[in-house]
């Protein structure tokens, strides 16, 4: 078993480290982690890998296993084009008195009316403030989300505003699945 110790390491380098053995060929992973993004972002990348995760909680810290199950998941193709939308702001364009709230909210709204919604939305540096309970932009995200768009927030960014705790949707995530999520879809799109 390969053993990791990624304790005390910013996002997304516990995931990197993970990906690197996995890359290697390694069959059983174990990585020590700090925090529960961290444990939550090594147990996605386990099963986006098709190995089974499980966890144990330690004085030590927490300590995530995976167990190659399977070959790699393929991309899945539904036949139609698959999009992605990556937001680094709250706001469509530049300042100005409401407006770029207002752009947001009925760029989202119209999302949803689509015969196929994205595949996932990600959000980063402002664009994490959409996810808060008091944005306006939160009951389309839930709607989007309900519809199977997969939501991705940056955990990076969440801690920097000091938000975490505050976001109710999606998944806190790191910076290597918002990557793969984004650009390994057929319409990659960043807006910011």
């Amino acid at each position: 078993m390969t053993e990791i110790d990624a304790r005390k390491l910013e996002c997304p380098k516990p995931v990197l480290l993970v990906k690197e053995e996995a890359d290697k060929g390694a069959v059983q992973i174990r990585a020590c982690v700090d925090n529960e993004v961290a444990a939550g972002n090594v147990t996605r990348f386990f099963e986006s890998r098709r190995y089974a995760a499980s966890r144990e909680d330690g004085a030590e810290g927490i300590y995530i296993t995976g167990k190659k199950s399977g070959e790699t998941a393929a991309v899945q193709k539904d036949g139609g084009a698959r999009t992605a939308l990556l937001f680094t702001s709250d706001k469509i364009g530049a300042p100005s008195d409401g407006l770029g709230e207002v752009l947001m909210k009925a760029y989202l709204g119209t999302l949803t009316k689509t015969s196929t919604p994205p595949a996932a939305i990600a959000l980063m540096n402002e664009g994490v403030k959409m996810a808060l309970p008091e944005a306006s932009t939160l009951d389309t995200l839930k709607e989007l989300e309900a519809a199977g768009t997969k939501i991705l927030i940056c955990g990076t960014c969440t801690k920097h505003f000091g938000i975490t705790d505050q976001i109710t949707i999606g998944t806190i995530s790191n910076m290597f699945e918002i990557s793969e999520a984004v650009f390994g879809a057929d319409k990659p799109i960043v807006l910011g």
